[in-house]
């Protein structure tokens, strides 16, 4: 059976959570755990099919909580620990939670949220005013499994590029634990087939709030091998714990890439890797250079995916086709159509936005029909959004999202393309490229740049500007460049570059140096 139930019955004292700072959680435990957290969930009215929230950093309780709720029947939102209370609360409302669950990390913004509608708040860790502690709640309650249990959903919320987030809302099928009709358990029947199994050790570095760790990590405990979860992403730190725990498999953000390669030589050298199989990543595209020094470095193992929370298609590359194929996604696994503005499909190797002809598992966004509809076309197409194309072989190729296009004097400039050249320069720790006003021709472009540590500004936009022109067509290039100490990313490197280009928007672009 793929659950962790099944697991904690053969190997009750196998560790099941190894966080970064040391904490350990067994089988045996997390199986107990999990079922008592279920019980209390039923206590306080929580039945099959309602909802729960979680607002958490990185620990080994957040894992405990989702696998309660994925164990009954419940479906499960983690909010995004470092947005303000506003935004916690969209969420908090929208996907209409029974009961939230938070830390004294994030207390202060916890307090601050209206609760009226709740039927209980719990906080792990000490205490929080307002808050009933989780350990005396659940003093006294049994460990067995729930009488009704039956499997659960997590239902993620979408990071919002062109406004507020929206709820991935999946079907639940309140199938039998580890029954195959359960869609996780046929994601993890699929991840099986990438060789990860009970002896697997899985390293996610991300915030577990993130669909792809979150995922990630109960897929491999429902195979029955290892989570190391890192509180938050630290380059050295991260080898450190890949040689300690002889990590097996690994996800990534490209951004994490280029943190690590960033070590000194010395550093890197400093840890053995080598018990590593697979490092995948996936998120954002990579940019090639930072891929082929990745594969160089740990060898053809890194593999790459193009998905979504939506679970919109799918795409997948090894390291050895992506080389004879730089900077594809790789080959999309049902039928991918790629369209231009009249919606024609474009020629090879043209632009267009990527539509889905078969997509995965159905879902809407929750409490929003029009936005679920402007997504899909009239013959049952679906797209993320994304731009891009498709080579001669069949691979595809992403340019950017639609919503970061350019448009200056009627062209089309994908910022991606700009983004990859600029963060080839030795100067340049981290670049966003978007539009922002101009008179004359609609927009222009603008890139914002996190210098490297200990770089001096005097002259730097020039230089940059010049470089960009050695590798790209005038028209795509910055006008202008502007500096900042760093970029606006959250812990799983996603820039949040809707805020960023707005403060030019709103200030009609009076900070244009």
């Amino acid at each position: 059976m793929l659950h962790p139930t099944h697991h904690a019955a053969q190997h009750p004292d196998k560790v099941a959570v190894a966080m970064g700072s040391g904490a350990l959680l067994t089988y045996g435990e997390l199986d107990e755990r999990s079922n008592r957290i279920g019980r209390l969930l039923r206590d306080r009215g929580v039945a099959v099919g309602d909802h729960i929230a979680l607002l958490m950093e990185n620990s080994v309780p957040f894992l405990e909580i989702c696998w309660a709720a994925q164990s009954a029947g419940i479906y499960y939102t983690p909010i995004n620990n470092h947005l303000k209370q506003a935004e916690v609360q969209h969420i908090l409302d929208d996907c209409g939670a029974k009961v939230l669950f938070t830390s004294t990390v994030v207390g202060e913004v916890a307090t601050t949220l209206d609760r009226s509608r709740l039927e209980a708040s719990f906080v792990v860790g000490g205490e929080v005013e307002g808050f009933e502690p989780l350990e005396q709640a659940l003093a006294g309650l049994d460990a067995g499994p729930l009488d009704d249990a039956c499997e659960g959903s997590e239902m993620l919320y979408s990071g919002g590029t062109t406004g507020a987030p929206k709820g991935v809302r999946k079907e639940l099928s309140a199938a039998p634990l580890g029954d195959a009709a359960a869609r996780q358990v046929q994601t993890a029947q699929g991840i099986a087939l990438f060789g990860m199994g009970e002896d697997s050790v899985y390293l996610s570095p991300a915030p577990l709030y993130h669909a792809a760790p979150l995922v990630y990590s109960m897929t491999v405990h429902r195979l029955g091998g290892t989570v190391v979860v890192m509180e938050k992403f630290d380059p050295e730190r991260c080898l450190a714990l890949i040689e300690e725990h002889g990590v097996t498999h690994a996800q990534f953000v490209p951004t994490m890439f280029t943190r690590m390669l960033r070590l000194p030589a010395a550093v890197r050298d400093r840890y053995d890797t080598s018990s590593l199989q697979m490092a995948v990543h996936s998120a954002a595209p990579c940019p090639v250079e930072v891929k082929r020094q990745m594969i160089e470095w740990w060898g053809p193992i890194l593999f790459e995916y193009y998905s979504g929370t939506e679970d919109v298609g799918f795409a997948a590359i090894g390291s050895e086709e992506w080389l004879a194929h730089p900077g594809s996604v790789g080959k999309p696994m049902s039928p991918v159509h790629i369209v231009g503005d009249d919606g024609e499909e474009v020629a090879t190797g043209e632009d267009g936005v990527v539509w889905f002809e078969h997509t995965g598992t159905p879902f809407e966004y929750h409490n929003d029909p029009d936005k679920t509809a402007a997504i899909t076309d009239e013959r049952g197409w679906r797209t993320l959004g994304d731009v891009g194309h498709l080579d001669a072989d069949g691979y595809l190729y992403l340019t950017d999202r639609k919503s970061h296009m350019i448009i200056s004097g009627g062209v089309n400039i994908y910022p991606w393309e700009i983004e990859e050249v600029l963060g080839t320069h030795p100067a340049v720790a981290d670049v966003a490229v978007f539009g922002v006003p101009d008179d004359e021709m609609g927009e222009q472009v603008k890139a914002v740049v996190q210098p490297t540590e200990g770089t001096g500004r005097d002259g730097l936009g020039e230089e940059l500007i010049a470089f960009c022109r050695e590798h790209l067509a005038g028209y795509k290039c910055p006008r202008t460049v502007d500096f900042v100490d760093e970029l606006p990313r959250d812990p799983n490197g996603k820039l949040h570059k809707r805020h960023l280009r707005q403060q030019y928007w709103d200030d009609r672009g009076s900070t244009l140096v």
